[in-house]
């Protein structure tokens, strides 16, 4: 039997998990990502207990946690720096609790050590996606010509062209009213309590890296797309809560290192995660707020289902896709509702909101702390497929 062929469509840690794991299933795998290179943004990323679970299924975990500083819990403290509950999960059953931190770069570095060479192609820009059926194959688009799949993997991103292409109506993404930053910062010689503090109308957190760095982000309310030119300035200026050591951690930041990024999401989710021959992938089929850290997560675990599904015949492939979506519809779609529910709280700038907010934040880190503790079970402690015993 001829070995099947899938094109992924954009190389960002969701198509590079998935032509991961289809290669790891005998695939040839074809990824094509429009920018001259690999994404080489040197910003933190936060990766939680069920991605780490989906990184060891292609192989990657052991590698991803030796490059990555751990957290056991965080705290959540009000505008004045005072606690109002620390989030953390059960270590139970093998459960690795807590969240891993580390570069995104570096995640996407490692995912391209489990790819042959020539599988990745740069400055490759896909133009039209024919998704196919059970009896043609999908066809594939580019400046370098057509090219024919067994499956394509829509890995595009927030405003996937193929998503736009194989579903008319949907409304596509929805500006979530605010704006991120995030800055690596050097170890600046300070006892830091790891977590978020809520303010009005944002948030401001800090993480460790490894060797010693921090990973600082902070969310303010803005119209989409604006750009301030010098955006730490415009960072420093806009902090939400000010409690030390807060505004000194931003204020040692490399000025090149901080990034600002408006926050959009798939509020309506597409029809089925599938269309003939292709599938949506990450951000493509359920882009999210970043209030639960499960962004790259979610992708990735996508990436493994997926494979899981169409490791059979590429004959019936439409009806794995199916199931596809049947697996990973309910679960993120939960998790975009969720997160944006988080959002809305954190983001809000009506006093009585943030008091009732912070009130019912601290009450339930007192009086009920296990009921954040199920809440964060139910999302981390998700379990890979498991493939079926060969006889």
């Amino acid at each position: 039997m001829a070995q099947p062929h899938a094109v992924v469509v954009g190389g960002g840690i969701g198509g590079l998990a998935a032509a991961v794991a289809l290669y790891r299933k005998g695939w040839a795998v074809t990824v094509c990502e429009r920018a001259p290179a690999p994404d080489p943004a040197e910003v933190g990323l936060v990766l939680a207990p069920n991605a780490l679970r989906a990184l060891d299924t292609l192989g990657l975990g052991g590698a991803v946690r030796a490059r990555s500083a751990h957290t056991s819990g965080i705290e959540i403290r009000r505008g004045d720096g005072r606690r109002l509950l620390r989030l953390a999960s059960r270590a139970r059953r093998g459960f690795d609790g807590g969240a891993h931190v580390l570069l995104r770069s570096d995640l996407v570095d490692l995912l391209l050590t489990r790819l042959p060479a020539g599988v990745v192609h740069t400055a490759t820009a896909v133009s039209s996606v024919e998704p196919g059926d059970t009896r043609r194959l999908a066809r594939v688009g580019t400046e370098a010509g057509e090219v024919s799949a067994d499956l394509v993997v829509a890995a595009d991103g927030l405003r996937s062209a193929v998503r736009s292409a194989l579903f008319l109506e949907h409304p596509g993404p929805v500006y979530a009213g605010f704006t991120t930053w995030s800055a690596v910062v050097p170890d600046a010689g300070v006892p830091v309590a790891f977590g978020e503090t809520w303010g009005r109308g944002g948030l401001v957190g800090v993480l460790p890296l490894p060797e010693g760095r921090l990973h600082c982000y902070a969310t303010a309310n803005a119209p989409a797309g604006e750009n301030a030119g010098d955006e730490k300035a415009e960072l420093l200026g806009r902090l939400a809560v000010r409690h030390d050591p807060l505004p000194a951690l931003f204020a040692a930041a490399p000025s090149e290192s901080v990034r600002r990024g408006d926050v959009w999401h798939i509020d309506t989710p597409p029809p089925a995660y599938h269309k003939g021959r292709v599938a949506l992938l990450g951000d493509a089929a359920h882009a999210m707020t970043p209030n639960l850290g499960q962004g790259a997560g979610q992708a990735i675990e996508d990436a493994v289902v997926l494979a899981h599904h169409v490791n059979g015949s590429t004959a019936y492939l439409p009806t794995a896709l199916h199931s596809y979506t049947e697996a990973r519809m309910e679960r993120t779609a939960q998790t975009v509702q969720r997160s944006a529910q988080l959002a809305e709280a954190v983001q809000s700038e009506s006093p009585s909101a943030v008091r009732l907010r912070d009130v019912g934040a601290g009450l339930l880190g007192r009086l009920a702390p296990g009921t954040v503790t199920r809440f964060l079970d139910r999302l981390y402690d998700w379990r890979p497929p498991v493939e079926p015993a060969r006889v």
